[in-house]
This record gives structure tokens, C-alpha cells and sequence, in this order.
């Protein structure tokens, strides 16, 4: 398939997103700057996924070296009651923010940036996951085993603690992830 030949270039150090366009079939190679996950204070959490995407694409741009390479970043956000979770800044932080998840439905909107030398398109998904009550022993045990610490949200969700306690999502697995696939898919066929 003609998509699958197109010269992509990850700009995320993230191993599920590389795993999960690796498991698409697509080839592409990691090329990653450090970016300030920053955004002004009255941006709509909504709009913060898509908004560093692109900032990360932005940041990247010179990596593009020939026309028909397509750079792809993308930036992941937990949100509850329109504030965003993002990755805890240590045991204690997790320990809050799945607390606070816990027994509770929250979204998670990752948003995507595809950038060539010629074009730009910015997207997010958006998914709705249900979470079962946690206790406090689930919440330190998930924790000491997983150390979610990188990740928005503190969990994994194809960790014990999606495996375990997420009684039910709306939206795509792959989006809860990091990367929306069916959409990337779609976007890129268009690019």
C-alpha cells in the first residue's frame, strides 16, 4: 500500500507510539528535540493536546530535509473537570491523581501534528475512559510495580491498571495510548 511507503519521521521518544505505528506497518525513523510542554494559562484544556503537538512538530521542523517526508509528533492529556493531569512530579503527585480518577470518567485527548516542508495538519481524538474505584492499596501497588511517572495521567492503560480497573472506554484504545491510529491513518492518506 502506497501509504505505507511514505517517509515519516516520529518526533516523540515515546515507545507506544512508535510501537503502535511499528504494529501499523509503517517505517519511520526517531528524531526528537527536548520540548518545554508549556502553553499559555487560558488555553481551553481541550486545545492543549493539539497546541503542543504542534509545537513539538514546529520545534522539529528541521529534521525535514526533502519534500516528501512528513514529520509526526503528537501530545497526550488526561482531563478531569477541565483541569489536566499531566505526569506526575512524584509518589505522592500519583498518588493524588489516581485518587483523584478513581471511580470517575475522564477524557483523554491526544492530539497530532503532521508537518512536511509544504503542508501542516493539526488534529486530536478524543476518548472517555470509566474508571472503577480504586483503593489505596490498588493505587500504591500499581505505582511500586509500573512506575507511571512517565505518563499523563499516571497510568497506562495497557498496564494492570487497564487491564484491572477500567471498566469501560469510549473512543479508540491506540488514542488512550498516545496515538490515535484509525485517525493518523486517515490523515495521512490525505497528506
Amino acid at each position: 500500500m502506497e501509504i505505507l511507503k511514505k517517509k515519516i519521521i516520529l518526533a516523540s521518544k515515546s515507545p507506544r507510539r512508535s510501537h503502535l505505528l511499528r504494529e501499523a506497518g509503517f517505517d519511520f525513523e526517531i528524531k526528537t528535540l527536548d520540548v518545554e510542554e508549556s502553553y499559555p494559562d487560558d488555553l481551553p484544556a481541550d486545545e492543549v493536546a493539539p497546541y503542543l503537538a504542534e509545537k513539538k512538530a514546529m520545534a522539529c521542523a528541521g529534521y525535514l530535509s526533502s519534500e516528501d517526508e512528513i514529520l509526526l509528533s503528537a501530545d497526550s492529556v488526561v482531563i478531569l473537570d477541565d483541569v489536566i493531569y499531566g505526569k506526575p512530579v512524584d509518589y505522592e503527585d500519583g498518588v493524588r491523581i489516581l485518587r483523584n480518577l478513581s471511580g470517575r470518567i475522564h477524557r483523554v485527548i491526544t492530539g497530532v501534528c503532521l508537518l512536511s516542508k509544504t503542508k501542516k495538519r493539526i488534529f486530536a481524538d478524543v476518548a472517555h475512559v470509566h474508571f472503577k474505584p480504586l483503593s489505596d492499596e490498588e493505587i500504591r501497588y500499581y505505582l511500586d510495580h509500573y512506575a507511571p511517572f512517565d505518563k499523563a495521567g499516571a497510568y497506562a492503560i495497557q498496564e494492570w491498571i487497564g487491564l484491572c480497573k477500567i471498566a469501560k472506554i469510549e473512543g479508540t484504545y491506540s488514542n488512550i495510548m498516545g496515538l490515535p491510529m484509525e485517525k493518523v491513518y486517515e490523515e495521512l492518506e490525505r497528506f
